[in-house]
């Protein structure tokens, strides 16, 4: 826009100039002729040359004349004509000062009005999604986060799954929430809960005796310590499969020594996947012939395995095992809701 503007500026200047020279060009030619005019009328004895124009000479004589006369006013011409250009700059410098050039000032005035309106709505986006961001809306307690992280460092322990059905319902992808959600419970996700009266240490409900007997077949790089949360949580996810998937343990004669899951009854194969078929061979804990996939089903065996995995668990503790596991994406659930208000302000 500027080099345009440069162009149209030069281009005026430059006409301004050539209309000077023209006009001075009339001037002296309008000279020329009044002065032949008045030659003929003084002396109408000399001929012409060419269809009356003046001899020559005489033409030479009068142009010489006349460029010597008007060559003051020629120069006064030009002088006025770069003084009336350098004016006219002048003012027109002024006037683009003060005010601006008219279109220059439109495609401005446009240009700010269109800037102005975009970040006006730009303003008003972030606003909205920092309103949406920031408010305050119903979710997890904090620690659920955290233990959610450090699930997913403990089952990478490929000894979590239940021998040897290799049942690992604890670390799978869709339903390794019943790890934290039976820590929240037991002990709002604390890795240092300890239970005076039961002897109950960590995030699982069994004695450091018996954690230290599960952490053995895990293999655990180090001594079972029942405040780390990832040997802690280890441990419940190889209880939790082998309430499910049952074991098959080395008797005290030496001999393989079968102990039966949930899944090991039909009447529960009946309710987790809707047939009572089983699958069993030797040597094996008896598993449901299908596998455990409805929302009902499972929320029907996170209850059961909680019953056992927290002894002495009431159904109504255990229900709400299931209502947590089942709306682990969804904590405004009025039910979670609920449930949460009940649970101890420790270790939140």
């Amino acid at each position: 826009m500027i080099t345009t503007n440069k162009k149209i500026e030069n281009f005026i200047e430059n006409h301004d100039e050539w209309y000077s020279d023209l006009e001075l060009k009339v001037l002296d030619l309008e000279k020329e002729l009044t002065e032949w005019r008045e030659s003929r009328t003084r002396d109408p004895g000399h001929g012409s040359e060419v269809h009356g124009s003046p001899p020559r000479r005489e033409r030479e004589m009068l142009r010489a004349r006349g460029s010597a006369q008007h060559e003051p006013r020629r120069s006064a011409g030009r002088a006025r004509g770069s003084a009336g250009r350098a004016r006219g700059s002048a003012d027109r410098a002024q006037v683009l000062i003060e005010r601006g050039r008219r279109t220059a000032r439109r495609r401005g005035a446009g240009r700010g009005r269109k800037i102005g309106i975009g970040t006006a709505a730009g303003l008003v986006v972030l606003i909205v999604g920092a309103m949406m961001v920031l408010r305050n809306g119903p979710s997890w307690p904090p620690s659920v986060a955290t233990v959610t992280s450090q699930i997913t460092t403990a089952c990478q322990n490929p000894n979590v799954l239940s021998e040897p059905s290799q049942v690992n319902f604890a670390c799978d992808t869709d339903t390794s929430q019943i790890l934290w959600v039976f820590a929240l419970l037991t002990s709002n996700n604390d890795p240092g809960f300890a239970d005076a009266k039961t002897g109950r240490k960590g995030l699982e409900p069994i004695t450091p005796a018996q954690g230290g007997q599960i952490a053995w077949s895990l293999n655990l790089h180090h001594p079972y310590n029942p405040f780390s949360p990832v040997d802690s949580l280890e441990v419940a996810a190889r209880a939790i499969n082998n309430i499910i998937g049952g074991a098959t343990l080395t008797g005290a004669n030496g001999k393989p020594a079968v102990q039966p899951g949930l899944e090991s009854k039909p009447e529960n194969c009946a309710r987790y996947t809707g047939s009572p078929a089983i699958v069993s061979r030797a040597g094996f804990p008896g598993r449901c012939a299908s596998p455990v996939v409805t929302r009902e089903g499972r929320a029907a065996l996170v209850g059961d395995v909680y019953r056992q995995w927290m002894p002495g668990a009431s159904p109504v503790a255990a229900q709400n095992a299931s209502v947590l596991f089942q709306n682990s994406g969804n904590p405004g659930d009025p039910q979670v809701q609920a449930i949460l208000k009940t649970l101890p302000d420790h270790g939140g």
